[in-house]
């Protein structure tokens, strides 16, 4: 690939000089237009490669350019007391030359003269919000990648943001009640109470905000999924529609198991599927983690357990 114009032009004019191919050849798959690639081919032929360097389009003159002399004289005072162009500006009147502050400004910008100033660059220190266990859950559902037996299957996560701990399971269907069905398996295999949980505004976990209910009656039915929460004293947090990056944490752990898990496995039924996923997830839960010190999710639990 070219990296500079020069090199672009050659790449175009040279095969046609040294009769590879036809101009009106490369005109039909020439991006620039055909009277851009005659004008290139009529440089280089007068000028060699050097014709083909990309030349300023600034006009060589100006109708109401400053003349030279007053020019040299703003350069000089610049450089002799170091004023700002508005400092010049007034020296210039007392002389009764009338040039205005940013024409000034424009010339000594041109003549290198104006002050570099260092830009300082802000640096972000991120704090890490410090959750206890069960403090917040994300869930979600991922696509099981292909089909086991003509039939697609779904993968529902939930994972502590505190301790990183997660539960998996496999359903054959978006639905609430599955979803219901696995949280009532999440709350039975965590260690701690859980308070709140976090989800997206799929119809597996919250009611469309225009329902036909809503419109119908003219208010919002209530989600299974958040009375079943409700019942057990769990908050339901909802992201904002259209901001994965909300639910970061679950998004992070999905593009584990899929470069992971999925992509290094194959299955040849739902049983092989849900066997190795278990194996899987208690590999996890037993790595080491970064954002964990270097402690494995269970050991965290357990660690904490103790204080």
């Amino acid at each position: 690939m070219a990296t500079t114009i020069k090199e672009e032009r050659l790449r175009w004019v040279l095969p046609i000089v040294q009769e590879e191919v036809r101009l009106v050849d490369v005109a039909k798959v020439f991006p620039y237009g055909k009277r851009s690639l005659e004008r290139w081919l009529a440089a280089y032929k007068a000028g060699g490669e050097a014709a083909l360097e990309p030349k300023s389009t600034e006009p060589k003159t100006q109708p109401k350019e400053t003349v030279i002399g007053l020019k040299e004289r703003v350069i000089e005072l610049r450089k002799t007391t170091k004023k700002c162009a508005l400092k010049l500006h007034w020296q210039l009147e007392k002389e009764g030359i009338r040039l205005h502050p940013r024409t000034i400004g424009k010339i000594l910008r041109k003549e290198g003269l104006v002050r570099k100033y260092r830009v300082r660059r802000i640096t972000y220190k991120y704090i890490r919000a410090e959750r206890k266990p069960g403090e917040l859950l994300e869930v979600d559902v991922k696509y099981v990648p292909g089909r086991l037996n003509s039939r697609r299957y779904y993968q529902f996560t939930a994972i502590d943001t505190s301790s990183r701990w997660r539960y998996l399971e496999i359903y054959d269907e978006q639905s609430g009640f599955n979803a219901m069905r696995f949280l009532k398996n999440v709350i039975k295999a965590f260690p701690h109470r859980i308070q709140a949980v976090k989800t997206d505004n799929g119809l597996m976990f919250t009611t469309p905000r225009k329902s036909v209910e809503e419109m119908r009656y003219g208010f919002l039915c209530e989600h299974p999924l958040d009375i079943f929460l409700r019942k057990r004293g769990i908050t339901h947090y909802l992201i904002d529609p259209g901001k994965p990056s909300q639910n970061g944490t679950v998004e992070r752990s999905h593009r584990e198991d899929q470069e992971k898990f999925y992509d290094r496995n194959s299955f040849t039924d739902l049983n092989d599927l849900q066997n190795k996923l278990e194996a899987w997830n208690t590999y996890y839960n037993n790595l080491e983690h970064c954002g964990l010190g270097g402690e494995s999710p269970n050991e965290f639990l357990a660690n904490y357990s103790k204080h």
